[in-house]
């Protein structure tokens, strides 16, 4: 009663599909895969990407303020 057998997942994957379709879940799927990776080279990059926007950013900034005095 604690757990669930593996009829029971087939049984719930079947009327999930059902619902859904299979079209709709491969959607998901890719989705859910495209965000999971996003985030991984997000977290592994964290370090390098914002230092090089900062970096612009602040020629930017720079050039703004020479220009204005």
């Amino acid at each position: 009663m604690g757990s669930f057998s593996i009829w029971h997942w087939l049984i719930v994957l079947v009327i999930i599909v059902l619902v859904f379709g299979t079209k709709k879940l491969g959607n998901v799927g890719k989705d859910l895969g495209s965000a999971v990776r996003g985030f991984k080279e997000g977290v592994n990059g964290e370090g390098e990407k914002p230092a090089d926007n900062h970096a612009e950013a602040g020629r930017v900034i720079d050039t703004a303020d020479r220009d204005k005095r």
